[in-house]
């Protein structure tokens, strides 16, 4: 149940301290000195107030998949780590290719409450690349579907694509590809590059992400339709979406928190935490990401937070299952490597976690701190760090790469609609008690 809520002295976006009265859900008044009688008063100084974070990729894995995570435990990841929108990817069982699937994503979220929960549809039938599935269906039911992904698999056939990009273009909606030749990466178990050589492992290289968004590009470009690639990873992936920004192409980007911190100089222990799709690439990637991040040829940061069951990780490395969970990590990760190395400033942070993940998705209410918006609202506290370990994780799945790594900063509070999910760095476990 939504209360009023008095937040003092937290600096907006990390500037200037501000008050934030929040009221029927929403915010009511941004000033200084501001109070209401009655109100639970929340002591925010020394903590950044952030819009309420926006993940356009998370795999949620229900229905069908409830070993690895349920749309409940995902969102308390969410909550805990100062999220308070997440985009479900339709690789569940069923996939999420008719309106009925979707629906039933969104009334979970709803049931939930720790998170919105907005589905994203499949291109095709089952994700199989074969015919194009119920995109006009998912749009205009109550899910209201606008982002299209066949995630995991790789839109690989150009017609498909194509027709692909046309249907979406007629309510402006977006397909998000996975870019990955299928032929070019079959077996593949890492990066391509020096470190797989040494390994004996067979390499995923750079060029199979590449030639997809480059062949993506063009097809959007020619069709006038939106584009979003995922997951981008490798510096030649940034030149190309900077060049496509710079002719006019409708197309936006995403990278993940771990390929702008982690590196393929991590494989050599063969702890599957580190197997991902697409793989740790090499420093110079992991560089090149962070620039296209800071100059915003790169749109948003996007956890693709991807649950497994221990024993699809604790297995050898070629057996192990990709993924990676990443919801109650990726702000303090952002925070380590694009903030401490001055790249971006906090402002910036709200524009790629918060403003432009809701704004490519078109989330209504989400993306902003200003009065009369609904409060979505993360509090945080840059000055503290301390070791990632198990406590932090409030998901289903334990396969996270950061365990046992120091990480700065810590979310003091999560506040969705007016509801607090996160109250002085404590998950609630109990909402609206």
């Amino acid at each position: 149940m939504s209360e009023t809520i008095v937040i003092t002295g937290a600096a907006l976006n990390g500037a200037d301290a501000v008050d934030i009265v929040i009221e029927d859900g929403r915010i009511a008044e941004i000033g200084s000195g501001l109070s209401r009688a009655g109100a639970r008063v929340v002591d925010a100084a020394g903590l950044i107030a952030l819009p309420g974070l926006v993940d356009l990729h998370t795999h949620l894995r229900e229905p069908g998949f409830e070993a690895s995570e349920t749309v409940l435990t995902g969102t308390r990841a969410a909550a805990a780590g100062g999220f308070t929108a997440v985009f479900a990817m339709p690789n569940t069982s069923p996939v999420a290719d008719t309106a009925g699937v979707v629906e039933q994503e969104l009334a979970l979220g709803e049931a939930a409450g720790y998170a919105t929960v907005q589905p994203i549809g499949a291109v095709t039938v089952g994700q199989k690349g074969e015919r194009l599935a119920e995109l006009g269906a998912m749009a205009t039911s109550r899910a209201k579907v606008r982002v299209f992904s066949d995630d995991g698999f790789c839109v690989w056939d150009p017609l498909i694509m194509r027709r692909a990009l046309e249907y979406v273009k007629s309510f402006d909606g977006v397909i998000a590809q996975h870019a990955q030749d299928p032929r070019l990466t079959e077996g593949a178990q890492m990066n391509e590059g020096t470190v797989s050589a040494e390994l004996g492992l067979a390499g995923w290289p750079a060029v199979a992400e590449e030639s997809i968004i480059a062949r993506d590009i063009l097809l959007a470009e020619h069709v006038g339709s939106r584009l979003h690639v995922c997951h981008l990873s490798t510096a030649g992936s940034v030149d190309l979406i900077r060049w496509a920004k710079k002719r006019g192409v409708a197309v936006t980007a995403e990278v993940t928190p771990h390929h702008l911190l982690l590196t393929d100089e991590l494989v050599r222990g063969y702890d599957a935490r580190y197997k991902v799709n697409p793989p740790l690439r090499r420093e110079e990637d992991v560089l090149a990401v962070r620039e296209g991040l800071a100059d915003g040829t790169i749109d948003i940061v996007a956890t693709d937070h991807a649950p497994h069951p221990s024993e699809n990780k604790a297995c050898e490395w070629q057996a192990a299952a990709n993924g990676m969970v990443g919801l109650e990590c990726a702000l303090r990760v952002v925070h380590r490597s694009m903030v401490e190395t001055g790249l971006l400033t906090w402002a910036d942070v709200a524009r790629v976690m918060s403003t432009a993940p809701a704004t490519i998705g078109q989330l209504d209410g989400f993306g902003s701190l200003e009065v009369g918006a609904p409060a979505h609202v993360t509090l945080y506290d840059p000055r503290v760090a301390g070791v990632f370990t198990e406590a932090d994780l409030h998901g289903r799945s334990r396969n996270s790469p950061y365990l046992g790594r120091d990480l700065p900063g810590q979310v003091q509070w999560t506040i969705h609609g007016g509801l607090v999910t996160v109250a002085d760095g404590a998950l609630v476990e109990e909402l609206g008690k």
